[in-house]
């Protein structure tokens, strides 16, 4: 049984496109495969499983030499497991930037699109089966669009994720903005997360100038429940750094329907990067940062550490 599965820190992408990739293996290309996750869902996420009647794929634990593997929605050896080594990577499907750090003694079939989601790219895979592909499947893809998306807004999107959207929420007969509202709303409750799950929940973990950070975003549709938890998570942003001795650990809130980014500053070196990266004078322990809401086109490109 193939196992696929996304990056860690799992979001509805990461956890759809397994979904989805793990019925394309098994019913067009004939190779039995199950998905699983690398960590806790989100809030959004697990909406979007009951939604369209999915059950919460199994954890995976450890890799081990006679498991074969399919990968979704990352090319980082960071966020995947440290025992990756051990199992024969048969693919990679992702729409990140390349990274280079996962190597292999064999040749490895890989397949990276500048869509806005790995649920889309996998969607574009499908259209010569396309009649085969069950509802539940697509309004998955649908999500995981929606999701990366942030229903179009971010700068992420292409008129082929926008076409493949519109398509979709025509062929399942349903309102694709209530839809993004329901995920966005969802998305929003972390009432029961604590301020160190909340830094890590949507988080990369990247290296610069021979230095770790984790840069982790917060999409919500009601900044103002996060902020006013502002004080945990600033002491939350510290005690993260100092356990996984980090350089720092950035949070991005971002405002999904206004279109912008509260960045926390917890310290000097965070403020001297927001100034340097977004152009922005920093007073107090949070700065504004408008149109900014996408870590992958919009913060990671721009940061100066």
């Amino acid at each position: 049984m193939i196992k696929v599965f996304g990056h860690k820190s799992p979001d509805t992408d990461a956890t759809g496109s397994a979904i989805i990739a793990a019925w394309y293996y098994t019913n067009i290309l004939k190779q039995p495969a199950q998905p699983y996750i690398l960590g806790d869902l989100n809030p959004e996420t697990k909406f979007v499983l009951e939604h369209w009647g999915f059950e919460t794929p199994e954890l995976l634990s450890t890799l081990d030499e006679c498991d074969k593997v399919v990968i979704v929605d990352t090319n980082n050896a960071e966020e995947l497991p440290e025992t990756l080594g051990n199992a024969e990577i048969l693919e990679i499907l992702d729409h990140h930037r390349l990274m280079g750090n996962i190597k292999t003694n064999y040749v490895v079939k890989v397949t990276i699109k500048t869509l806005a989601s790995t649920g889309g790219l996998l969607g574009s895979m499908m259209m010569n089966c396309w009649s085969e592909v069950p509802t539940n499947i697509k309004g998955m893809i649908l999500s995981c669009i929606l999701s990366d998306t942030l229903e179009f807004r971010s700068p992420t999107t292409t008129p082929t994720d926008k076409k493949m959207g519109e398509n979709l929420a025509k062929e399942l007969d349903l309102d694709m903005s209530a839809l993004a509202t329901a995920m966005f709303t969802a998305k929003s409750d972390i009432s029961a997360f604590s301020a160190e799950e909340l830094i890590k929940m949507d988080s990369k973990v990247a290296e610069f100038n021979d230095k770790m950070y984790r840069i982790g975003v917060l999409e919500t549709a009601t900044p103002q429940t996060v902020l006013d938890r502002k004080t945990e998570l600033l002491e939350a942003q510290k005690a993260v750094c100092e356990t996984e001795k980090l350089e720092e650990a950035f949070l991005f809130v971002i405002d999904i329907l206004n279109e912008e980014a509260t960045l926390l500053i917890p310290n000097e070196a965070t403020k001297t990067m927001a100034e340097q990266s977004f152009n922005v004078q920093v007073e107090g322990d949070t700065v504004l940062l408008p149109g900014i809401v996408s870590r992958k086109k919009q913060i990671i490109p721009q940061l100066k550490v």
